[in-house]
């Protein structure tokens, strides 16, 4: 992988390097979502540009940056094409868990995402309830290796890795691995048939008889209970989705706007762009982006001191979930809203297929429906009420004893 950032880079630094990267991602978004082209081009530039290991500390040859400056880059990707911090989704959260794992395949594992890799996942499977078993299984052979077996769909990220972290049953426990997402056996379909999103790979995969070697286990797998900071890291992922959705259908909005000479024959200005009633439309979509970014941003400092020194404080975990459950709430209804009401600046024209800004409000109505907002509305009321803890998710990876 090749990069110019130098370590521990400033925001400015930062935007200098890919900036121009989001640019031409953002060029080729409406082709892709209207021809369903995964982003593979994408997401090598981004690779390429060492923003996929922007976490990754320094001495493992990572930028080494902060989450909040990370976060911030996320939501500028996310307005440039938000199908790919969702794509990313996993392969985030997995640098955070190397880097706090502080073992040395963690922080190996830590160099190969220095060196390009991405991961993805295959957790989630048809028929099974969130404290029910798996029915993906993982066997013993009799040469100390393993035999993997199983459906998984929701393999968010998948088509775009290298390799997939799998949640399977091994003699009736839970346990996560890592398996090459190219390895004999393993079949990865694009049948995500979402409205919104439709380029984030979150598809279905398929092992069959997959070898795997006793290193590639990472322990207990998604399905132990107890505080984590994942919850909070991977609904922010999806909040910071939102935020960039928000930037880039305000900015599309205010670009139509400017070009348009026609308006309405009761129109309260002959241009569009000095009609007050079009300006307050404006106002209130710039209002939204910023509350949306601000709201992300002001997590991640939270969550900046949860993971401070590459340690867990568990002490800071519940306060960095209940910060993720306020802004999902917050986010969610202003961003909805936003992209929604962009189209009361213009009448027919406005939903003409080729602008495609009907994207914004997919897309976004999409990312909302993850860790449905009415549950965690619920949950904070519970947890003000009756002193009831936060639910957790469920840890997915290689995670320390203190997770």
């Amino acid at each position: 992988m090749t990069t110019s950032l130098t370590r521990s880079p400033s925001d400015a630094e930062l935007d200098a390097t890919f900036g121009p990267v989001y640019a031409r991602i953002a060029e080729g978004a409406v082709h892709r979502e209207r021809d369903r082209i995964l982003a593979h081009d994408a997401v090598t530039a981004l690779k390429a540009a060492g923003f996929t290991a922007l976490r990754v500390p320094e001495e493992f040859g990572g930028a080494g940056v902060t989450l909040r400056q990370f976060f911030r880059q996320l939501i500028n990707l996310a307005a440039a094409d938000s199908n790919i911090p969702q794509a990313l989704r996993v392969h985030l959260l997995f640098v955070e868990d190397q880097r706090v794992a502080h073992t040395p395949e963690g922080d190996a594992r830590l160099r190969a995402v220095t060196d390009g890799l991405i991961v993805g996942n295959a957790i989630t499977e048809p028929g099974t309830g969130s404290v029910g078993g798996y029915n993906t299984t993982l066997t013993r052979r009799d040469d100390g290796d393993y035999t993997l077996n199983g459906t998984k769909f929701y393999s968010t990220g998948t088509l775009y890795a290298d390799e997939i972290i799998v949640a399977a049953d091994l003699d009736g426990e839970r346990v996560g691995l890592i398996v090459d997402a190219n390895a004999d056996g393993v079949r990865k379909v694009d049948d995500w048939n979402g409205f919104g999103q439709r380029l984030t790979a979150s598809g279905t995969t398929v092992f069959t008889d997959v070898r795997i070697s006793a290193d590639r286990l990472l322990g207990p797998g998604y399905g132990v209970p107890g505080p984590t900071y994942s919850t909070s890291f991977l609904q922010l992922v999806q909040l910071a989705g939102l935020a960039g959705i928000a930037q880039r259908a305000t900015d599309d909005t205010v670009e139509w706007v400017r070009a348009r000479t026609r308006t309405f024959s009761h129109a309260a200005a002959d241009l569009q762009r000095d009609d007050p009633l079009v300006q307050q439309v404006i106002g209130r979509l710039s209002a939204a982006a910023f509350a949306a970014r601000q709201s992300v941003l002001a997590v991640a400092d939270v969550l900046d001191e949860a993971l401070a020194d590459r340690r867990v404080h568990e002490d800071l975990l519940p306060e960095a979930e209940l910060a993720a459950a306020h802004a999902q709430l917050a986010v969610i209804d202003v961003v909805l809203k936003a992209t929604s009401d962009l189209f009361e600046v213009g009448g027919a024209s406005i939903v003409d297929a080729d602008l495609a800004l009907d994207r914004h409000w997919r897309n976004a109505r999409t990312l909302a429906v993850h860790n449905p907002a009415i549950q965690k509305a619920r949950s904070i009321g519970d947890l003000l009420l009756n002193g009831a803890e936060l639910p957790y998710a469920w840890n997915a990876g290689s995670r320390t004893d203190k997770h």
